[in-house]
């Protein structure tokens, strides 16, 4: 059994620190959400207000935040965890952030003379509580070993993708695949609608032809064909259209710092952004069929 502190409680993180908890593990948890920390309570997590008291002789230490500046915030500095945390202590950050922020931090981590990993996920809420994430994770061989064993406590598939921020980039990578294939998907039924294709006739083809992709045969933006996409529940989201826009920006800024030319992901960065400031933030991601219809 392992002491592990983790940082960040909430829709994601709760659920993950919960599983860690369940594997056998005591687990020490902090949010600034007093609602997100009555609910890690509820589920016998050792809930703490201060931070620094939630990492103090731990194992592990495992972060699930917003963003970039919020990582920094709480690793870097006089006070940050680098700092105050045991020398033998393992640091996990699940969040999504920038690849610049991850090797950054990473590198301060290394200096410190501590093991960091950047391990964002991929399986959203669902996922979270049935502890079938997918782990994309950069860092050292052998601080990869040592987290494995956590890793597979709340999480199906762990990739090691090579080295520090590498993790984030695979990250990033694979949602802009995914934010670009939901719009042709979308722009495909929208199409069919007009020149009066049904649906399931549509589906029946394209997911056993060479149509078929996640966003088609997991994630189906339109209702019926696949009942449990979030279509057949008024696009309740498990991934929403914030979340999505949030991965699709970082893989822009990503790519522009590095020269890389991805206009299909500008373009799907564009049309969410439309969706998002029209008030759609909170639907599931697959919605953005709504906007393609002009809904």
């Amino acid at each position: 059994m392992a002491v592990i502190g983790f940082i960040g409680l909430g829709n994601m993180g709760g659920p993950m620190a919960a599983n860690l908890l369940k594997a056998g593990h005591q687990v020490n948890g902090f949010d600034l959400s007093p609602e997100a920390l009555d609910l890690a309570r509820q589920a016998g997590i050792e809930a703490r207000d201060d931070l620094n008291a939630t990492v103090t002789n731990v194992d592990v230490v495992i972060t699930m935040l917003p963003a970039g500046k919020h990582v920094k915030a709480v690793y870097c500095g006089e006070n940050g965890l680098i700092a105050t945390v045991g020398k033998n202590t393992l640091l996990i950050d699940c969040s999504t952030i920038d690849v610049e922020t991850a090797r950054e931090v990473a590198a301060q981590a290394e200096q410190a003379g501590l093991s960091m990993l950047d391990a964002p996920v991929s399986g959203g809420v669902g996922g979270a509580e049935a502890g079938t994430l997918t782990f994309m994770v950069g860092g050292s061989d052998a601080a990869f070993e040592q987290a494995q064993p956590y890793l597979a406590q709340m999480g199906k598939n762990i990739i090691h993708a090579g080295g520090a921020g590498n993790g984030q980039a695979a990250k990033i990578c694979n949602n802009m695949i995914l934010g670009v294939s939901m719009i042709a998907v979308s722009e495909a039924f929208v199409l069919a609608e007009k020149l009066g294709l049904d649906k399931q006739k549509l589906y029946d083809i394209s997911s056993t032809a060479s149509g078929q992709c996640w966003a088609l045969t997991s994630y189906c933006p339109v209702p019926g064909p696949l009942p449990a996409s979030p279509a057949n529940r008024d696009y309740q989201a498990g991934f929403t259209v914030a979340m999505m826009l949030k991965d699709l920006r970082l893989a822009q800024q990503a790519a522009n710092a590095s020269g890389a030319t991805t206009p299909l992901g500008q373009e799907a960065m564009n049309l969410y952004t439309q969706f998002d400031e029209a008030g759609k933030s909170q639907l599931d991601f697959s919605a953005i069929v709504k906007h393609i219809r002009k809904d």
